[in-house]
Formats: C-alpha cells, structure tokens, sequence
C-alpha cells in the first residue's frame, strides 16, 4: 500500500512540474517572439511606434467580438475566432509598446446588455445570427478628451492592412485637427455632398445622390475633403491640392494652379492621354454625342516645372503587361496598355513609393524631363525625381486617333509597340523654386455694375489678377501620367459584407503622396507592408521563356495570316457580279484554298499556345506531386531508419543474452 500510494504521489508531483514548467514558460517566453516573414508582418512598424511614441495622452481600445455568438452561429462566422485572435494580440502589442497609454478591453457583448447598446451607439456594426443574437467585431478607441474613433467592423479581407487601420484610428484620435485636402477634377470624384435627410428625400423621388469615389470615402476618414469649383480663379484654405484629370481647364482655373503651387502649395496632379473613367457609358451615348475626347493634359504648367506629357503616347512594357477581358465571352488576353508595375519599377529612396509591390495603370501615359538651362536650374534647385518607371525592356507607343482604344484590338495595338533599352517614367516628384507659366497676370471677366442710364452697357468687363512671378520658397509637386489607377474599379472591390477593399497598392501609393505632401510620414511605412504580392518566379519564367520562343513563330503565323486575309480581299473584290455564284470557277477555287491556308495558319497558332499551356500545367502536377509525397516520404524513411536501428539493437541484445 505504501509503495502505491509514492507511485500516485509521484505522478501528482510529476504533473504539477509539469504544469508548472509550463506556466512559468508561457509567462518567460510571452515577450519572447520571431517574425520570420519576409516583411515582418507580425512585427510593430516604425510608422506604428512612432505614433505610439507621440501619445501624451491614455487611449481606451474597446474591442467587442460577439465570442459567444460565434460559437452557436454558423461555420462562416465561427472562421472569425482565429481572426479575433490576432486582431487582440496584435493589439496587445499596442498595450506593450505605449507602457501603459494605451489600455485595452475586451468585450462580448450579449443580447439586451447595456455593452451591446453601447456597442450600437458607437457604430460597431450588428450581424443578426438568430432574432435574439447579433454578431460583433469591431473596435472603438476613446481618449480622455472624448474623442471617439471607430472600426465598424474588421473585415477578413482588410487582414494584411489590419495595423495601418488600427494606427490610423489612433493618429485620427490624437490629432485636434484635420489637413484640408482640395480637389479640383473634371469628374465628379466627391460626389453630391449631402445630409442624410436630402439624401433620404432624394431617393424618395427616385433619385440616386452622386456617390464619392471609394479613394475619396477613404480620404474623408482622415482628412477634410474639400470641394474646388471648376471657374475658380483663386485657390486657398487648403493644405494640399489634388488636381484630377485637368480636361478642358479654362486659363482663369490655370492660373490658381500655378499661383497655388508658386505661393508654396503642395500640390498632386494626374494627367492622361486617355482617361478610361471619362468615357460615356454606353456605347449608344456616344453615337449621339459628338466626338469625346477622355484626354487630359496640363502642360502649360508642367512645362515650367520640367516636365511634359506627350499627346496620344503611352507606356508599353511586355514584362508588365498584364491580362484583361475586353468582350464577354473572350479568354482574357495581355494588353499592352495595361500595365501592372512591380517592385523593381518603383523609387526605393523616397518615402512615397519605397514599399509599394504591385500598381496597375491602364493606358497610362509618359513624363518626359523638359531641358532647363544648367545654371538655372542650380540656381533654382531643381528636382525632378522619377518614382515609376517601365523596366529597361519598355518604350512608349503612340496612336493616331483615339477611336482605336474605344474598341481596342490587343493584337493591332502590340504591333504599335517596339522594346526599348531604357525605362520609360509615368510618375515624376518635382521640387525647387518654380516660375509661374504667368508671369504677368491674367485679364478675367468679371460682372459689371448695373448703369440704370445706359441699359446697353455691357455686363462684364476685364479684371487684372497681379502674379507673383517666381516661388520665394520651396515648392513641391507630384505628377502621375494616369488617373484610372485611383478609379474604382481598379483601386477596389466590393467585399461580401457589402464594402470596399483595396486592390494592390494603387490607392497606397495615391494616399502616402498625400501624407508625404501634408507632413504625415508615420503611417506611410505601415500601409503596404502587408499588401506583399509573392510572385510565382518559377511560373514566370517558363512563360518569359515561352514567350520568347513563340513570339517569332507568333510573329510570322500572324503575318500569314494577314497575307492571306488581304490575297482572300483581293480576290472577292476582283470577282465580277455572280461570277462567284459558279460551281468550279477560278475564282472559288482560290478563294477555298485561302481560307484552307488561314484555318491551317490558325490551327498553328493554337497549337503553339496549347504546348505554352501544356508546359505550365505540367509544372503545376510536378509541384502538386512534391508537395503530397514530401511529407509521406519523409515518415516513411524515417520508420525504415527506426525499424533498421531497432532490429540491429534487437540482434546485439539477442547475441550478448545468447553468449551470457
């Protein structure tokens, strides 16, 4: 009895060490992490810690998740407990970094609570699971001076841009005031700036108000978005100025520009050769308007900050040319004017643009640098610094009407196209002190007062605007050769919970030039770091390479059948009338065996694509294959080692009993 009684004792005793090791681990180790990710996503930025680091105040996070809802709700909702673990301890990172500023509570709330009322007032929003249970998941900070800053709801698809939206949260909660940001556009980026009830009285007459575009909704967040008619002759009141597809742009609206940006304005401008969301939207609107030109240009002002933008001309880059689908129906096909900019294409030395990963534009334009005069320029400090390029591989192209991008023909606009040796720039970051392109002023019209004596007399007349001809200070200037990329359906896409998320890093790429030009550096080193794009090298490579050996084949079958097409024309036109109505004629003989050479020629053609597609699907089994038998493999030598090493110990322990 005693012996049992220290056996059980013993196991007691070995169980608590063992519990106790491993609490004691849990808390030793708790601090103790490693972020092996390739851009330390699980790591505090610098960007966060910075914020963080200008707290002079506590900062209360509450975070709700309805964590008893989730268990009895469906498998869709009970996916969002692994998520609710990672917001929370990313959030006690928060906590530990601030020693102590910022405080966190985490809160369930449950049916008819005071927590869930709360959670209402402050905006979280409510998922209905049954009639008496509601799903939440959101955050709210609050500060001592009654500031309250919301997250209505984390969204699975925000999870890489989780810590920027947290830090903003905070830095939008500290800040007292707002920057003021412009926007002046020949589109209606902001939309009908409306209360909820105009907005309600509107619907209820079966009008829709005009929605802000999603980059605008995201701005307004963070910054006071405010309105720049398109006839202003005077620009003020704003922290910086962005100018959005400048199409048509009276001299009078010119000129506040340039007096804007001469006067020590930031300002970011994106031009386009052919603005895709400026087309009308149905194909019948523009059979009964007139022609539309969706171009934009400003270059009586890029002129005298150095650069320009060339009419009807555009960056081409086979590496970067990405796939679309033009007509429904259609398999997707690259096109030349769209592209897709990786890392290599972006300026790692500044700020704006050093940890982008993917960008698309489509039919962006080029910026080429204007000569200034050397002297001139050093006098001035002058710097034009490009933040977009091509790689060396890509060349601009041009069009000579812009009805050929209407319908776009990706295989007529690839023969427009012609590698070149050194990349093309779409983005330029200009600072020095600028001339005005209006030195002397401008005459604008202005109402004249009434003369109850002379009823003909006229009612404007000319005003003088003085100019200050040349910058005292600094000026600055972003310039981007496309606008699409900022566009809603390009920059975003609508989740299933019914918002917007970002695609790649063009609406990145848009803001951190506005935080870069309004003095708001710290959450530019948190926005992209979790929108990492891993490419699939191998994969590319193999089409880089297919693409080379089948371009030349590509090329000549393509130009057969562009022969034959034409010998086909040639021969139908030559034709008299009814002569090819006649069984066994000449005529139809030819033509039969041009269309026999083009169906063959075709045939090719898809056989070549076929092999280039075979190839990447057998690359696609063999890594499938590596990746099921690794694993099974690997147990299954190591159980053949094991079963070895035991039946060698097995036979020496035989032998020694044997000889004993």
């Amino acid at each position: 009895m005693g012996r049992t009684l220290r056996q059980i004792a013993g196991v007691v005793f070995v169980l608590v060490i063992t519990f106790s090791l491993i609490s004691i681990c849990q808390k030793l180790g708790k601090g103790i992490k490693a972020d092996i990710t390739q851009q330390k996503l699980y790591t505090l930025s610098p960007g966060t810690k910075a914020i963080i680091g200008k707290l002079n105040q506590p900062i209360k996070m509450k975070l709700y998740y309805a964590k008893t809802a989730a268990m009895q709700a469906p498998d869709n909702i009970k996916y969002f407990d692994n998520y609710y673990e990672f917001v929370k301890s990313l959030l006690e990172e928060y906590v530990a970094q601030s020693k102590g500023l910022v405080q966190l509570e985490v809160i369930d709330p449950r049916p008819y609570s005071d927590d869930e009322v709360d959670a209402s007032r402050y905006g979280i929003k409510r998922f209905a699971i049954t009639q008496e249970e509601g799903f939440f998941f959101g955050l709210v900070a609050q500060t001592q001076f009654g500031v309250e800053k919301t997250i209505p709801f984390f969204s699975p698809d925000r999870q890489n841009f989780i810590e920027y939206d947290i830090s903003s949260l905070i830095d939008t909660a500290i800040t007292r005031q707002k920057k003021r940001i412009g926007v002046l556009s020949a589109l209606e980026l902001v939309g009908d700036d409306l209360s909820p009830y105009m907005a309600k009285m509107m619907q209820m007459q079966g009008q829709q108000p005009k929605q802000p575009w999603a980059f605008i909704q995201q701005l307004k967040e963070q910054y006071e978005i405010i309105s720049v008619p398109k006839d202003t002759d005077k620009i003020e009141g704003v922290d910086v100025l962005l100018v959005v597809h400048p199409k048509e742009f009276s001299e009078k609206t010119l000129f506040a520009i340039d007096q804007f940006v001469v006067r020590g304005g930031r300002a970011i401008v994106c031009v386009d050769p052919y603005c895709i969301s400026d087309l009308p939207k149905q194909a019948m609107q523009m059979q009964m308007q007139q022609e539309h030109n969706p171009s934009s240009e400003m270059n009586k002002l890029l002129v005298n900050w150095g650069l320009e933008m060339p009419k009807d001309t555009f960056a081409g880059d086979r590496t970067l040319a990405t796939e679309a689908v033009l007509r429904e129906g259609q398999r997707p096909q690259k096109i030349i004017g769209f592209l897709d900019f990786t890392p290599e294409c972006f300026n790692r030395d500044t700020v704006i643009t050093s940890q982008l990963n993917q960008v698309r534009f489509l039919f962006g334009g080029i910026l080429r640098e204007m000569l200034i005069d050397a002297n001139e320029a050093k006098i001035r400090n002058i710097q034009r610094t490009p933040l977009i390029h091509t790689t060396a591989r890509g060349n601009k192209w041009t069009i000579e009407s812009q009805f050929e991008l209407m319908t776009p023909n990706p295989e007529g606009l690839w023969k427009k196209f012609t590698e070149g040796t050194e990349p093309v720039k779409t983005a330029y970051l200009v600072t020095g002190r600028f001339k005005s392109a209006f030195p002397n002023g401008i005459d604008i019209d202005v109402d004249a007062e009434p003369d109850a004596n002379d009823p003909n007399a006229p009612k404007t007349v000319k005003k003088h605007i003085d100019a200050l001809p040349e910058a005292k200070d600094q000026c600055a200037v972003i310039v981007f050769a496309d606008v699409d990329f900022i566009s809603d359906p390009i920059a975003y896409t609508r989740t299933f919970f019914g918002g917007m998320t970002v695609i790649g890093d063009n609406s990145a790429l848009m803001t951190n030039a506005i935080d870069d030009m309004g003095g708001s550096s710290e959450l530019i080193s948190i926005r992209s770091r979790g929108n990492f794009k891993r490419p699939f090298k191998v994969v590319d490579e193999i089409e880089a390479q297919a693409d080379a050996q089948t371009a030349e084949k590509e090329a000549k079958i393509n130009a057969e059948i562009s022969g034959f097409e034409t010998e086909l024309q040639t021969i139908l036109s030559s034709a008299k009338q009814g002569e090819d109505e006649v069984i066994g004629s000449e005529i139809l003989q030819k033509k039969n065996e041009v269309e026999l050479k083009i169906l063959e020629a075709k045939k090719q053609l898809q056989e070549i694509k076929k092999t280039r597609l075979q190839r990447k699907e057998a690359l696609g089994n063999s890594l499938r294959n590596f990746n099921m038998l690794t694993a099974p493999a690997v147990s299954l030598f190591v159980a053949i080692v094991l079963g070895i090493y035991r039946s060698v110990r097995k036979r020496k322990y035989v032998s020694h009993a044997s000889d004993a």
